[in-house]
């Protein structure tokens, strides 16, 4: 039989064997004189990728048998080979190309069929070691699963600590029900997550350091944030230990603000949790008004109790920024009349609007605006890689982000922009081929133009202010010649006309109000750039000279802060000047002392610089420094005399006109 059996296989071999390469698996030679009692069966078929051997051995009265299985993965076939008795060994390992006599296995879904025989014993309470007692509850379990799992019950049975050996643990502080689901997880790897459950879980979770489980119910609990449960979620996150969840929960809290004041739980906020949120400078709401109102609500509604914070708590309010006649009021506010550390706070706030002159000496955290009060800024057009940037981008202080807010006409370059009424009047500019004459009107909140009367005169690299309603265009260049002329704008007749014209031809010039004035700033005159500066007064219509800057300046960037005028980067001579630089330089100038005085210089050269005032600090946007048009950002801070990078542009622009829009 067995001979038989050793032909039909040894003809099927002799028919595979070329398209399976099998005589290189096959090395011995059956000896001539040899005995043949049995054979080695090798039988190859197609399973995947393992390859798995099996010896079988087969003891027998007299002799040993071994018939060798192996699955290969060429194909299928069955092959027999004669062997010797005891006096021939087995054939030799074979090569990399052919099977190998020891191979890894991997069985699948082992550890999944291993934990769920675990969860089988844990429902039939066999084998279970431990006893886990929350309030009434009692909860068998296994301590290996558990250890597994937790890094908690890791140290407990792992330490030389009495819950080691016990039989049952209390588990103190920790709600059983979520005690249970956490126990089932460790077996299961399932969770069900429930509104009204998740908090119990998650506490439980971190108190058994189950950090996967800890992420899930942070991010369940993100998307439930709703400005009526905000304040307690940020809290319970605090409490917790879980700061992401409490950043998002609190970033959602600055928000949402004005309609997290509304509900209930602002009003039962603890006075050490409420001076937290009247502290920030990231509160998102449109004036200080808001937030000293909040304060005033939350004191009513517990008025007995909560008086004897008022003074603490209104030190938070910047009450400096607050309207005058809300200060009036409250002076003889029956809240506030008897309660001295009120009344210094009131009036300080009331000296600082007395007192104007005086604000560079009161500076303090009450004089410093919020964030959100203090308006967007708008970057519109200027020169870029693509010669000419038509986009509008607007910068938001509080997230520090810079977004694309529209979309111009058309390609303006060296134009101005003023604001009246939330809206971006673009007037002037040369579009690549021509100078122009034309002006726009942008509304941000309709994203429309508008097209209004355009100028007198067709000017290019001129400066443009608002100075008492009216908006003022100065200077320039006509195409021909550089201009001296001014055009004034009144938006109740919607009309242009001229005024007193300057002392001196200037473009690339820039302009600022101060004080009543209009001040013209440097700029060139066809033959070099300017160091000097004169101002207009609109009640005299003249022009008079001031002291000159320190350094020469063309391209320059102009803004106003605490009653100073800054005049920041440019040039000191035009291009085609071998000698020219560009400047890092800025100056301050003191109206009361018509004296320039340098302060910190800029980060890096920066020339057609645009400059503004957004809050307490002057902002440099973007710039030419002689190779690239820059798309960064720098902010001046008056009080440290510091420059700070900020968030960048989306795109590189020189010559963009930066402009501050209160509510947009």
């Amino acid at each position: 039989m067995l001979k038989n059996l050793e032909n039909v296989l040894l003809q099927h071999l002799s028919k595979k064997k070329n398209h399976f390469s099998v005589n290189r698996l096959t090395t011995s030679v059956v000896p001539p004189n040899a005995v043949r009692f049995f054979c080695l069966v090798l039988l190859v078929m197609r399973t995947g990728k393992e390859a798995l051997i099996t010896y079988i051995r087969f003891w027998k009265p007299v002799m040993k048998s071994r018939y060798l299985v192996t699955s290969y993965q060429r194909g299928v076939s069955l092959v027999v080979y004669r062997l010797s008795g005891a006096s021939h060994p087995l054939p030799p390992p074979c090569d990399m190309d052919s099977c190998s006599s020891e191979e890894f296995y991997q069985a699948v879904h082992h550890a999944e069929q291993t934990f769920r025989k675990m969860e089988s014993y844990l429902k039939q309470q066999q084998l279970c070691d431990v006893i886990l007692i929350a309030g009434n509850r009692k909860i068998p379990a296994h301590r290996l699963v558990l250890s597994s799992v937790s890094d908690y019950f890791a140290a407990m049975f792992t330490s030389d600590v009495c819950e080691a050996k016990q039989e049952e643990i209390k588990m103190e502080g920790i709600d059983p029900n979520a005690l249970w689901d956490l126990v089932q997880f460790a077996y299961t790897g399932c969770l069900e997550l429930k509104e009204d459950t998740i908090e119990n879980l998650l506490a439980a979770a971190c108190l058994l350091q189950l950090p996967q489980v800890v992420e899930v119910c942070c991010h369940f609990l993100m998307k439930l944030l709703h400005p009526s449960n905000c304040l307690g979620i940020r809290a319970f996150a605090d409490a917790q230990g879980c700061t992401e969840l409490m950043k998002v929960a609190h970033n959602y809290t600055m928000e949402n603000i004005m309609e997290v004041i509304r509900n209930q739980e602002f009003l039962l906020l603890p006075a050490e949790e409420l001076h937290k949120l009247l502290a920030s400078d990231d509160v998102n709401v449109p004036d200080e008004e808001t937030i000293f109102h909040a304060l005033m609500m939350w004191v009513k509604y517990d008025m007995q109790r909560r008086c004897n914070d008022l003074s603490m708590l209104l030190a938070y309010i910047r009450l400096p920024l607050l309207p005058p006649q809300i200060l009036a009021d409250l002076e003889n506010h029956a809240l506030f009349k008897d309660d001295l550390e009120c009344q210094k706070l009131i009036l300080e706030a009331m000296k600082y609007h007395l007192l104007p002159e005086r604000r560079t000496l009161m500076q303090s955290p009450r004089t410093k605006p919020r964030k959100s009060t203090v308006g967007t800024l708008y970057a519109v057009g200027g020169m870029d890689n693509n010669k000419g940037a038509t986009t509008i981008e607007k910068y938001d202080l509080r997230t520090n982000i810079w977004i694309q807010a529209g979309v111009m006409n058309g390609r303006r370059l060296q134009f101005g922009v003023a604001v009246i009424d939330d809206k971006l009047f673009v007037i002037g500019g040369r579009d690549g081929l021509k100078t122009l004459n034309t002006v726009e009107c942008y509304n941000p909140k309709t994203k429309a133009w508008t097209v209004l009367p355009p100028m007198s005169t067709h000017r290019h690299g001129l400066g443009v202010t608002v100075l008492e309603g009216p908006i003022y265009a100065v200077g320039g260049h006509d195409g021909w010649s550089y201009l001296n002329t001014v055009e004034r704008w009144d938006p109740q007749s919607q009309q242009w006309t001229f005024v007193a014209s300057m002392s001196i031809a200037r473009s690339t010039v820039g302009v600022a109000a101060l004080n009543g004035k209009l001040y013209s700033v440097g700029g060139r005159d066809g033959s070099s750039c300017l160091s000097s500066m004169e101002y207009y007064d609109p009640h005299t219509n003249k022009w008079n000279m001031c002291a000159p800057m320190c350094k020469r300046r063309g391209g320059v960037g102009v803004a106003t802060c605490d009653g100073f005028l800054y005049a920041v980067g440019g040039h000191d001579a035009p291009a085609s000047n071998h000698c020219s630089r560009l400047l890092d330089y800025v100056e301050r100038y003191d109206p009361k002392t018509d004296t320039w005085t340098m302060v910190a210089p800029l980060s890096m050269p920066r020339d057609a610089v645009g400059v503004c005032l957004l809050g307490d600090k002057l902002y440099a946007v973007g710039g030419y420094d002689g190779q690239t048009y820059l798309n960064t950002m720098e902010a001046y801070d008056p009080q440290t005399n510091e420059w700070t990078q900020m968030a960048s542009l989306n795109i590189g622009r020189a010559g963009a006109c930066v402009v501050v829009i209160k509510q947009p």
